[in-house]
């Protein structure tokens, strides 16, 4: 899919079409054609910042029974690497970014890393193109629909979450994840995240991204503890 097709297919304009160019640049796109000006990761950079503010001030009026606690939770599930990711992938993006001939080989056009930076660099492009007005249009739809789902599939309240929650009341201490190990290639990465609570608690985790690692563990850490406990129950 041509830049030109996807505006086409998601309504939008560009008054600068180089900014959309950029935004869907790979940097191994970059490293293969030298007339190629710059890759995305500035972009990237903008639209994860705008996100966060524009998200944020979105959730605040629309949940103003909500406190501060699970505004935050809420805010970092929908702008978390897998979340971006089908962002992009509902939209089409992957079909229309530059990459490299390897990369593509690799199937970057499926990676949840790749896809999540793409999307964060489109909103970029969209903020210097448009304002923050065109953010919040744009994305105004994603974010009532993923919230719902998130709210009514109780992910808003994780592993991360819960361990958190017992850890503050049991020993008045928070969890400290550490990645201890990253191995594997660039397009089927892995890491070990590795949580302690206090002296007596620790697991592990493995995941495509530390995200995913570090709920892992903490889902192995809570599994060393009674459920009944977690919750202060006898």
């Amino acid at each position: 899919m041509t830049p030109e097709e996807f505006l086409r297919q998601m309504g939008l304009s560009f008054r600068d079409p180089s900014l959309l160019r950029r935004a869907l640049t790979h940097r191994s796109y970059l490293n293969e054609n030298p007339e190629a000006v710059e890759d995305n990761e500035r972009l990237e950079f903008l639209g994860d910042a705008a996100l966060d503010f524009v998200t944020a001030g979105w959730l605040y009026n629309r949940y103003p029974e909500m406190d501060e606690g699970a505004l935050t939770r809420l805010r970092s599930a929908l702008v978390r690497t897998e979340q971006l990711a089908d962002f992009a992938e509902s939209i089409g993006l992957g079909e229309t970014l530059l990459l490299g001939r390897g990369e593509e080989a690799m199937g970057g056009r499926q990676r949840p890393a790749i896809l999540c930076a793409a999307f964060e660099a489109l909103i970029g492009a969209l903020y210097l193109d448009a304002g923050i007005e065109a953010v919040i249009d744009f994305m105004k739809p994603r974010l009532v629909a993923s919230a719902n789902s998130i709210i009514e599939s109780e992910k808003l309240i994780d592993a991360r979450s819960i361990l958190q929650m017992w850890a503050q009341s049991e020993h008045g201490v928070t969890p400290k994840y550490e990645t201890i190990e990253a191995f594997g290639p660039d397009h089927a990465r892995q890491f070990i995240v590795e949580v302690h609570v206090g002296k007596d608690i620790s697991a592990r985790g493995q995941g495509h991204s530390k995200q995913e690692a570090a709920q892992k563990a903490a889902t192995a850490a809570l599994k060393n503890v009674h459920s009944n406990t977690i919750w202060g129950r006898e």
